[in-house]
């Protein structure tokens, strides 16, 4: 286990891998940039080094991440800048708009009652082990929230997001003045409570079996008034740009979900990946070889589909890409991909291009991405002796 950082989750072999929790990595969107400019670049990359993942580069994606690895970064946060109540400072920030497809499609919705149900029915596509839940009796209704970080360092600052996050819905068809009847929070009692009720603008109550904010029940049929018609989507659209998180049933789906978010934070890492899933680097290999992989390859395919994307869909140098990918030396990441592809980078962006625009209707055929992809399943040699991946180097020979 690397030792890393002295916030690095400690080892816990109580819960079986598959069982992990994750959510989308938008859930943090906006809270980088808030560190940084509120407690500094130190604090920035601190935090960053103890979640083990650059949660600052990928924060907008439609990736996943472990719910430890969001708390441990929010735990490490609170704990550089002496701040308790971290959540409290970072409320009037969170916004459900900043939560991607599945933010848009729930705030899409033609009524307050309708947006909550599409977040009920479809927390799937957001977080596995997370609930949404609408409750209305005696004219009073309440929004709750139940997060699988509950239990981790750093989950009362989820919690606050928690509770902001549903109070800017509400306000998304209510007003941007509207405070609640009441907020619970499921975390203990702060020495100072006013806080949060001075922040909140309502009771808060502490304790609770969930986080929940309480409205009256006819607000439920309000329509959001003075907004432009919302753009059109559909739960179709929401399971086309994300996955269905109750698919991820075994070990190999949950970490590939960790390992998509390093790549695209350029920075692929065995010991962030163990220690987000709270076990050690021998029992994550363990769990992934009963199922037939291994890290290394689980890896390579994954930076190998990212390599195509951004020779495919980018302007970017090969150089850009290998530095992006993780690669210390471009001729490393062109070896690599010609290994797996049967190309170099340069001949495939040629040749994508030629099929894409049939430039040349001689040219020799190109495989399919999905074909492509294959081969680099197949590959355990993406990574090249010498390249250094988050302070390892691939050992020579």
């Amino acid at each position: 286990m690397s030792k890393t950082s002295h916030f690095a989750p400690a080892v816990n072999q109580a819960a079986p891998l598959c069982s992990t929790p994750v959510i989308s990595v938008t859930a943090l969107a906006g809270v980088p940039a808030w560190v940084r400019h509120t407690l500094g670049d130190r604090a920035q990359r601190t935090a960053s080094k103890a979640a083990m993942l650059d949660i600052e580069v990928i924060e907008d994606e439609d990736c996943f991440i472990p719910h430890r690895t969001m708390t441990t970064y929010l735990d490490a946060v609170a704990r550089n800048a002496g701040a308790q109540d971290l959540g409290l400072l970072l409320t009037p920030g969170l916004s459900l708009d900043r939560y991607g497809c599945w933010g848009r499609y729930a705030l899409a919705a033609p009524t307050l009652g309708a947006a909550v149900e599409r977040a009920r029915a479809t927390v799937a596509f957001h977080s596995k082990g997370d609930a949404v839940a609408l409750d209305a009796r005696a004219g009073r209704a309440r929004v709750s929230y139940v997060s699988a970080a509950r239990g981790l360092p750093g989950y009362r600052h989820v919690a606050c997001g928690s509770a902001a996050v549903i109070v800017s819905l509400c306000r998304a068809f209510l007003s941007e003045s509207w405070r609640p009847q009441a907020i619970e929070l499921d975390i203990a009692a702060p020495r100072r409570g006013e806080r949060f009720e001075e922040i909140f603008g309502c009771p808060v109550r502490f304790d609770a079996s969930r986080v929940s904010v309480w409205l009256d029940t006819q607000q439920l049929h309000e329509r959001p008034a003075d907004r432009p018609p919302p753009p059109l989507i559909t739960v179709e659209d929401l399971a086309r740009a994300r996955i269905d998180c109750r698919r991820l049933q075994r070990v190999t789906d949950i970490v590939a979900q960790q390992v998509w978010a390093q790549v695209q934070g350029g920075a692929v890492s065995i010991d962030s990946a163990a220690a987000s899933l709270a076990t050690s680097v021998r029992s994550l290999q363990r769990a992934l070889n009963r199922e037939g992989t291994d890290f290394r390859s689980l890896a390579n395919a994954l930076r190998g589909r990212r390599a195509i994307e951004l020779l495919s869909r980018t302007d970017a140098s090969v150089a850009q890409v290998a530095a992006t990918l993780g690669y210390s030396v471009p001729a490393h990441f062109a070896r690599a991909f010609r290994k797996a592809t049967g190309l170099g980078p340069t001949e495939f962006r040629r040749r994508r291009s030629v099929a894409r625009h049939g430039t040349l209707p001689s040219a020799p055929h190109l495989p399919r991405s999905e074909e492509l992809e294959d081969r680099l399943d197949a590959t355990d040699e993406t990574l090249a002796p010498g390249d250094r991946v988050r302070g390892r180097t691939v050992p020579k020979g």
